[in-house]
């Protein structure tokens, strides 16, 4: 097989929540793939440590300060990335934010928080970047789900019912837009270490968790990040409408 089939060299990711974490982890990889790659997120210092990274390999980056959530910070994002490399190929919606607490109690402003930014926020901030990729009749976009997509887990109504919407949304974009030659998937990562799971991996459901997953361990950002960049990648173009779940054997039964 021609593995530059697998390469990224000329195209222009955005990765959503590239601070930390999943994130990072596939930022990272799509700029060692030869991707300039587009670090957004709501916090310039953990993006400009992402960035400093991606440099020290001597890949391409730049940082955009923006919150998914906000219309204005959408627009802003887009515009940026399109002023100054004037094409977006790859979206990678990883931006995220979660709140635990039992479905009795949980509050209204919690909520809305959570599904404002974790499948609001995505879908048009994917939008906007489908509109572009529509003209240019070439994009790959990449939700990152979770197991939450289609199992159920305790304590996290909000973000099980987004997440639950972010897979219903590939399926439903990607019969939308596959005659525009864009593929859009999602990736369901298990329990991967990062600042967003460190409440669970350290509470007593952790090492509950950790003598389920069959690979004997919690994944890291980097178990993500090889499946992102196929998904970016031309070997993935017949591929289209896919929940892909990497989770160390978690949903096999162990």
């Amino acid at each position: 097989m021609n593995l530059e089939r697998f390469s990224l060299e000329g195209k222009v990711a955005i990765v959503t929540g590239a601070g930390t974490g999943i994130g990072k982890g596939i930022a990272t990889a799509m700029a060692e793939s030869g991707a300039r790659v587009v670090l957004a997120g709501r916090t310039r210092s953990r993006l400009e440590e992402t960035e400093e990274t991606i440099r020290g390999f001597g890949g391409e980056a730049q940082v955009v300060e923006a919150d998914v959530s906000d219309r204005e910070g959408r627009k802003s994002l887009v515009s940026a990335v399109l002023d100054a490399w004037k094409q977006i190929d790859i979206l990678v919606n990883n931006a995220g934010v979660n709140v635990r607490t039992p479905p009795e109690d949980y509050r209204e402003d919690d909520w809305d928080r959570v599904v404002n930014t974790n499948l609001k926020g995505t879908f048009f901030l994917t939008q906007l970047v489908a509109r572009h990729m529509i003209e240019r009749k070439y994009g790959k976009i990449i939700h990152i789900a979770s197991l939450a997509t289609i199992t159920g887990i305790p304590l996290i109504p909000a973000y099980t019912a987004a997440k639950g919407g972010i897979g219903s949304l590939t399926y439903q974009l990607a019969i939308d837009w596959a005659r525009y030659n864009i593929n859009v998937n999602s990736i369901c990562p298990g329990y991967i270490r990062t600042p967003l799971t460190r409440p669970v991996e350290e509470s007593e459901r952790g090492a509950y968790i950790l003598n389920r997953v069959p690979a004997g361990r919690w994944g890291e950002p980097e178990d993500i990040a090889g499946t992102a960049v196929f998904l970016a990648a031309p070997a993935s173009d017949f591929l289209t409408g896919q929940l892909i779940v990497v989770d160390g054997g978690w949903m096999a039964g162990g």
